[in-house]
């Protein structure tokens, strides 16, 4: 039945499921394991099959898809205020599909096996990175114990070196072997983090969105990425405020009684590439002022006002705008002085 809407309650063994048409009225309730729930799903008629956006959920919907049905996906703080008093995997499924029947749901566009591989390789580089920082944490530490200090950053680890191999060094030898185990570790990361950095690269190379979102000052290999593996369609997105809002570049507003109350930015949405943006923004400020910034622009307006990185968040805001638009419009980066110059 094309009205009918099967809500399923994922999990690694035993899938719940609930069947119900659009006006409500309840056709089946399951409880499922895996293997079962495919074949049961090939036997169903053309239906919607709705699932919490979840670890597995872009899998099953393209499964779904693979065998005709039509799938979407709803993040599972949508679906929390449908749950009829105590949470089960019963009401859970059932919660779901009420939620899918509501007509301003929104929902989450499934991603492809594509996108998915992106992301993993991108969630591995940034693993390596923390694992990198945590490991040369450990060593500044283990150092101060002994009265070394050195400050922050990579950049250090020479002289972080050159001190452990110093022979007049006190540290005691059970001491330097740890530090130069930890220097080992570190420089065994760096060379994992290259390595997908060059893979990286290479992907990109071979996108044609990538290379087209590249055209912006501030966005590199990671931000274009980063947009392509976790961001959805943008033609989904009315405006490219709306993308902007979807990253959580947006003030939180708190506004009632027709008075707008507006707060820091919401931070609600895609974490990856809020952060990129707001280092690429940063980055281009920082170029920026080793260069005459036009007077009477809005970046000059805003720096002269405005603390810097409250600057670089309002220009992270208007470059996802523009990603927006150079996607939508499948153009490459235009700078807005010079269209307006010209």
């Amino acid at each position: 039945m094309k009205d009918m809407i099967i809500g399923v309650d994922l999990a690694k063994r035993v899938f719940q499921i609930h069947g119900a048409t659009m006006a409500g009225e309840v056709k089946l309730r399951k409880k499922l394991s895996r293997a079962q729930f495919r074949a049961f799903m090939a036997s169903q008629p053309v239906c919607l099959v709705v699932f919490e956006a979840c670890g597995g959920a872009n899998y099953w919907a393209r499964e779904m898809e693979a065998l005709g049905h039509s799938s979407k996906l709803i993040a599972p703080q949508y679906v929390r205020p449908f749950v009829k008093r105590q949470k089960n995997d019963a009401a859970e499924a059932e919660a779901i599909v009420i939620a899918a029947r509501q007509p301003e749901m929104r929902f989450v566009t499934p991603k492809t096996a594509e996108q998915q591989a992106k992301a993993v390789l991108f969630r591995g580089r940034e693993r390596l990175v923390h694992q990198r920082t945590e490991l040369v944490n450990a060593l500044r530490a283990v150092l101060y114990e002994y009265g070394y200090a050195f400050p922050n950053g990579l950049r250090h680890l020479e002289r972080i070196e050159a001190a452990v191999k110093d022979p007049s060094c006190d540290l005691p030898g059970v001491v330097i072997a740890e530090c130069q185990d930890l220097l080992a570790q570190i420089a065994e990361k760096t060379e994992r983090v290259k390595s997908r950095t060059e893979t990286l690269k290479a992907l990109a190379s071979r996108s044609d969105t990538a290379q087209r979102l590249q055209t912006m000052p501030g966005v590199g290999v990671l931000t274009a990425l980063a947009v392509e593996a976790f961001a959805p369609d943008m033609t989904q997105f009315k405006s490219g405020r709306d993308f902007a809002a979807w990253l959580g570049l947006v003030p939180r507003q708190h506004s009632t009684g027709g008075k707008a109350r507006l707060g820091r930015i919401s931070k609600s949405g895609q974490v990856d590439i809020r952060r990129l943006l707001i280092i690429g923004a940063m980055s281009r400020l920082n170029w920026l002022g080793r260069k005459r910034i036009r007077e009477g622009s809005w970046l000059a307006r805003m720096l002269s006002t405005k603390p810097k990185m409250l600057v670089a968040i309002a220009l992270a805001n208007k470059m996802a705008r523009q990603v927006w638009a150079m996607q939508t419009k499948n153009e490459n980066y235009k700078d807005p002085e010079q269209a307006a110059a010209a």
